[in-house]
């Protein structure tokens, strides 16, 4: 018994001076941050500008690794099974950290215990429309509508468990009405109905509602933040609008596979807050409509947990979980 104590005791001892070192000598060679979308999107946009901001000061190229499928999930699973080692990182997003999980029992990672925080880098506030030909201008309207017309109207999302589908849940939840849900493959495809006036509802980021908007073809009625938007400031909140307390956005944020050496996550954690308060990667990030959160590791690892937690008590009231 003494003598695996002795050992235990002797390789435990080795192993700190161990990990220091790497993390010393880290990086000696490329470091990928994995997307779960197709390249061209948001979420490629906001991982080419952290990866560009990586590369510099870490002295090694830092590509993004492009994984799509699932809405994210399979380049979470792919990433849950990467060493520790700080040379693979992933760009997370509120779809496979918390809805995902919350509606499916087949993930095969736990976004919590998986997974090591490293930063947020933005913040997106969603953005709801409606068609023009809707006899309403803002959410009080919207909700007196549909307590008028249960069930009638149909609000599109990019597809079934998107997270612009559980906002709008969220809505109805919060406001005690009922829409009727049609999915979409993708957000383009439930815009084009809107404008079409087949659907009369959808949100979605800035980047997809507000220039449409702005031509007159969906009429925008309110963000979803607890803050106006910066990029369209006469447009209310849903929260000033009819319905107290309503606050959500879309965000995306690093992180990396659980016990990644702490030195590694902490470097990591500065050079991309450097990087992303930057004016350029500001101005950048800001133009799609992303407000940049440049958190340590223990904030972002507390927003992890309280984003996970909201969308499994969303999905659980909107009766959302898929049964094996």
């Amino acid at each position: 018994m003494q003598s695996i104590l002795f050992r235990a005791l002797a390789i435990a001892g080795v192993a700190l001076p161990i990990a220091g070192a790497q993390a010393q000598a880290y990086p000696t060679k490329p470091v990928r941050i994995v997307v779960g979308f197709v390249p061209g999107g948001g979420s490629d946009f906001i991982a080419r500008v952290v990866a560009q901001k990586l590369s510099e000061p870490l002295g090694r190229t830092v590509v993004v690794d492009n994984r799509p499928g699932a809405g994210g999930v399979i380049a979470t699973e792919y990433v849950a099974r990467q060493p520790a080692d700080g040379y693979t990182l992933l760009l997370t997003s509120a779809g496979p950290n918390g809805i995902a999980p919350a509606m499916s029992a087949k993930i095969n990672y736990d976004p919590l215990k998986d997974f090591d925080a490293i930063s947020q880098v933005v913040s997106m506030p969603f953005m709801m429309a409606v068609h023009p030909s809707l006899p309403v201008r803002n959410v009080k309207e919207l909700v007196a509508l549909a307590r008028a017309r249960p069930g009638q109207l149909n609000f599109g999302s990019a597809g079934h468990g998107s997270t612009n589908h559980l906002v709008s849940e969220m809505l109805k939840l919060a406001a005690n009405i009922n829409m009727t849900h049609v999915p979409y493959k993708g957000v383009a495809a439930a815009m084009t109905d809107v404008i079409a006036g087949q659907i009369q509802v959808m949100s979605g980021d800035l980047v997809t509602i507000w220039p449409q908007a702005k031509t007159g073809k969906i009429r925008a009625i309110a963000v979803t933040s607890a803050k106006r938007s910066p990029q369209a400031p006469a447009i209310p909140t849903i929260a000033e609008s009819g319905v107290p307390g309503f606050d959500t956005s879309g965000w995306f944020g690093v992180v990396a596979p659980a016990a990644t050496p702490r030195a590694i996550a902490e470097r990591l954690n500065a050079e991309i807050v450097k990087g992303i308060t930057a004016a350029d990667a500001r101005e950048r990030l800001s133009a799609m409509g992303g407000d940049v959160v440049a958190s340590n590791i223990a904030d972002f690892a507390a927003f992890l947990r309280t984003d996970h937690a909201k969308w499994g008590k969303v999905v659980t009231a909107a009766g959302l979980r898929e049964h094996p």
